[in-house]
């Protein structure tokens, strides 16, 4: 294998196909990025079994071949040199000489053969989407999924697709997310994906520039994300989601419209006392026309006041402040609606018209409830 391409492409490809490589695996190949030439191009590859991504540039090829190479070290090499044309070569017992410029680097690889095979999915449905509007979508739940792997399925977003709608869900038990948009899917699937790898995909699809379309191919148990030269293959969650649609409340007897960024700025000062009384705990009184919200530390106490409209009963509610806060921090109205049935019962945070998303909070005990 020989071939001469720009730094430029060759680190930012890098960059993408290195976000499958692990680190916590005791499989040498894995912590490695396949090269291998075909045609004019170069296919660079990595894998951690359950996320693999695969990346072509153009490139020119003198001798086609493949080789597997370190990479944290090739990318770092890579990385550092100047921006000029690099040739990579091939030679013998798997090393690799890297030259650029005044530069010039030996470096060990592995054979490609022991590289896992990413293959094809079998195409059982493939949808089409707007690049901004599943990064959109991702942002707005993603955040709300469990980080503890050994809670099984709701690690994943839901992505539940209905003749005429798209709705992605994720929960960790103590909040739950949930974005909606019209879109018109050809068939009726639901099928769950890592956060963590939805969260991967967005970056790697932000980087890509020339097309505002990414499809979605998918078969029973995995996905393939195609977006301009990047291949995205992922494993999805097995099991059966929680019935979101149950846990959402079907009545409230407060609800409260209140500007977003006034609310989030209110919050995010009341959570500097919140914090250092290490529970993140904020106390909300809703009253006629004001919200409070305060909070209590041995290093002392804070309140707030935000203008609301209010409809229904007064109310006193404690929140950990950081749940509030990503909601907040996730929605791009102006104003939202929050609807409460009583200190115990979650809280539902909605646009002021409409479903676009719903947002389902549990409340933290507060001292006299």
């Amino acid at each position: 294998m020989k071939f001469t391409c720009s730094q430029q492409s060759l680190s930012k490809a890098l960059n993408t196909v290195s976000k499958a490589v692990t680190t916590r695996t005791t499989i040498p190949i894995l912590k490695g990025i396949l090269l291998e030439t075909e045609g004019s191009q170069l296919k660079l590859a990595a894998s951690d079994l359950d996320l693999s991504i695969e990346k072509r540039i153009d490139v020119d090829v003198k001798e086609e071949g493949s080789l597997v190479v370190s990479s944290r070290l090739f990318s770092d090499i890579i990385r550092k040199l100047p921006g000029a044309d690099v040739e990579i070569e091939e030679m013998e017992n798997n090393t690799v000489i890297i030259r650029c410029l005044a530069s010039e680097f030996t470096i060990v690889g592995q054979p490609a053969d022991e590289f896992p095979n990413i293959g094809d999915v079998g195409e059982d449905q493939r949808l089409l989407f707007n690049k901004e509007l599943f990064k959109d979508m991702v942002k707005k739940t993603s955040f709300a999924a469990s980080i503890d792997e050994s809670k099984g399925i709701i690690v994943g977003v839901l992505i539940d697709m209905t003749a005429d709608g798209l709705t992605m869900v994720a929960l960790d038990g103590f909040r739950m997310a949930i974005t909606r948009e019209v879109v018109k899917n050809e068939e009726e699937k639901k099928i769950v994906i890592s956060a963590r790898i939805l969260n991967e995909i967005c970056k790697i699809i932000s980087d890509s520039d020339e097309s505002d379309d990414i499809s979605l191919i998918l078969d029973e148990k995995r996905a393939v994300v195609l977006a301009d030269q990047t291949k995205i293959v992922l494993r999805l969650l097995e099991g059966e989601f929680i019935k979101y649609r149950d846990i959402l409340p079907k009545e409230h007897r407060t609800r409260v419209t209140v500007g977003k960024s006034d609310l989030l700025s209110s919050i995010e000062r009341a959570s500097l006392l919140a914090k250092e009384g290490k529970n993140n705990l904020i106390k909300i009184s809703v009253g006629d026309g004001t919200l409070t919200i305060t909070s209590r530390s041995e290093e002392g106490n804070v309140k707030e006041e935000v203008a609301i409209v209010r409809d229904g009963e007064d109310l006193e509610i404690g929140f950990n402040s950081k749940y509030v806060l990503d909601v907040l921090k996730a929605v791009s109205d102006d104003e939202v609606a929050m609807e409460f049935n009583n200190s115990v019962s979650p809280c539902l945070v909605k646009p002021v018209e409409g479903d676009a998303y719903e947002y389902l909070i549990l409340p933290v005990r507060i001292s006299g409830n």
